[in-house]
């Protein structure tokens, strides 16, 4: 802001100059009006139903982007499959119907153990995960955030960590996992996890091309090599250096998880400028932690080890426009824990410092 100033300054002493001189100054551009959030799409995960006091918070907010699944029986299709056109219509229209935008899926059906391990039957989840890409065209919904983690998903050891003021966390801890037994599927290498993923994007991306729709694969969390007997491949930025080669379009790009790539040890706005420049990042998760991939705690947005500043600046030059949504966020007092990492609270201190940031960086550049 002080350049601002410095700079209004500058120019109303050169227009007085001008004045005395007899001379009509120029005519000054006005400038740029401050467009809120940067331009960029700010959203809520909604992903345990339509909960009501989120809802109105994010109205309220004028966080008015909503990402989630397809859930048929939520909107009272019990025999739809979550792929098909009438599902996607209905949940979509009853998401229009509370204000807000349905604008990324997160967690796609039909992209389940089969396609991602390699088994038989991988062929047909395939075929109907490129029938919910079509659909979802049809619907208005271009952007999918899917991972490559079969059978161990999402991983925390601890859901309850004590943080900052007695505010609550989730944590992982190798320790805990490294000695437990393989699951039913049995031990996989990372060279076949490669080969399937491979095998998806050929099939698949061409795909998404022909409906216009934005893969955003997102990275192995937590991302370490294993965790009984399943590999994880997307574990460092190299890793996503190496999966957009494999089938180049616009349309194959990444979730850039903060909080994961974090973990992993990246520099982060290194790894937001890479993928910025080459237009692969379409969706974002705007989180921080605090530790090693091996070991590691959730923390607020001012509490971790990246600069966020730095961080909301990368995106703001690279002129990401698209999703943005804060991510895991401590549950504070008098909220509840039954759903970790999505307080409600938690989500209005993350959207607040969320945009002022971005609001200080843009005004910072206008």
């Amino acid at each position: 802001m002080k350049n601002s100033r410095r700079h209004f300054l500058t120019q109303t002493a050169s227009l007085a100059a001008l004045s005395a001189a007899g001379r009509h100054p120029p005519t000054l551009e006005p400038l740029a009006p401050y467009v809120q959030d940067g331009g960029m799409q700010f959203c809520l995960a909604h992903f345990f139903g339509m909960n009501q006091q989120r809802i109105e918070l994010s109205k309220q907010m004028r966080v008015l982007g909503a990402v989630g699944g397809i859930n048929p029986r939520s909107v009272g299709l019990d025999s739809t499959k979550a792929y098909e056109l009438s599902a996607i219509k209905a949940v979509k229209e009853a998401w229009q119907k509370q204000g807000l935008t349905l604008r990324v899926i997160e967690g796609p059906p039909s992209l389940y153990e089969k396609t991602k391990l390699g088994l038989e039957g991988r062929d047909e989840e395939i075929a109907n995960f490129i029938t919910f890409l079509k659909n979802l065209s049809q619907a208005g919904i271009d952007t999918v955030c899917y991972n490559w983690m079969p059978v161990i998903s999402w991983a925390r050891t601890t859901m309850d960590r004590p943080s900052r003021g007695g505010a609550l966390v989730s944590a992982f801890d190798y320790e805990a996992v490294k000695d437990k037994p393989l699951t039913s599927f049995g031990s996989f290498t990372k060279e076949t996890m490669w080969k399937n993923l491979t095998y998806f994007l050929k099939a698949v991306v061409p795909e998404a091309e022909k409906y216009g729709i934005k893969l955003a694969l997102h990275p192995d969390d937590p991302p370490i090599d294993a965790i009984q007997g399943i590999p994880r491949i997307m574990t460092s930025a190299e890793a996503f250096k190496k999966m957009i080669e494999i089938y180049p379009s616009p349309n194959n790009g990444i979730t850039l998880c903060q909080g994961t790539f974090a973990s992993m040890g990246e520099d982060i706005p290194s790894v937001i400028r890479y993928f910025g420049s080459r237009k692969k990042i379409h969706f974002v998760h705007f989180r921080d932690v605090r530790g090693t991939r091996s070991s590691f705690e959730e923390t607020f947005h001012d509490d971790g080890k990246t600069d966020m500043y730095e961080a909301m600046k990368t995106y703001y030059e690279i002129g990401f426009k698209g999703p943005i949504r804060p991510d895991h966020v401590p549950t504070m007092a008098g909220d509840s824990n039954e759903h970790p990492g999505y307080s409600n609270i938690g989500a209005l201190f993350a959207i607040g410092y969320m945009r002022g940031l971005i609001e200080a960086i843009s005004k910072n550049r206008s």
